[in-house]
């Protein structure tokens, strides 16, 4: 390794981040629709969404200089789109619609598509011929495999602290080089 600033490369082709983008999108065009004008839960739900999405961002970002601030923004990120989870449960539950058990065929189909499709605008689009209630359970699959994905990221971040060290070490490992220690 050169230097000791790890300089991210551009997190808008990964895949957790892609996802996230479906998960904003998806989730504002379903609170406009679903949701009564008015509703505390139309902020809970934007903002969750939201800051799953931007703490990504900033945990790639803030990643250069502190292994710590960036575990803590992707860790941060997961606990929003948890939050999210919630809310699409919450909506489900209290509307008396059903929610697609993990095995059930739609679970199933939803999982695979999403596995493999990463465009947002092409989800909205699926999403808006749907009913209120298939698009809160294709959230709750997204949101899983979201959450799946977030989690993975966190241990490969915890690994690669353990195996290279923060700033810091990194920083007195270069200027030993340098001074031919």
């Amino acid at each position: 390794m050169n230097g000791f600033l790890k300089i991210s490369g551009d997190y808008t082709s990964w895949n957790v981040y892609r996802k996230s983008v479906i998960i904003c999108d998806v989730t504002e065009m379903f609170i406009n629709r679903a949701l009564p004008r008015g509703s505390r839960t139309i902020d809970q739900m934007r903002q969750a969404a939201r800051s799953c999405k931007q703490n990504i961002v900033e945990g790639t970002s803030d990643g250069t200089v502190s292994a710590e601030m960036c575990i803590k923004l992707i860790g941060v990120a997961r606990g929003s789109v948890m939050e999210l989870r919630e809310d699409y449960a919450d909506f489900l539950r209290q509307q008396k619609y059903e929610i697609w058990p993990k095995e059930d065929p739609r679970t199933i189909a939803t999982r695979n598509y999403c596995r493999d499709h990463y465009d947002p605008r092409d989800f909205v689009d699926k999403c808006e011929k749907r009913t209120d209630e298939t698009v809160a359970n294709i959230m709750l699959t997204l949101i899983r495999q979201m959450e799946a994905m977030l989690a993975k990221v966190l241990k490969s971040l915890e690994t690669q602290f353990i195996e290279t060290g923060g700033l810091k070490e990194a920083m007195s490992r270069e200027r030993r080089k340098q001074r031919g220690y």
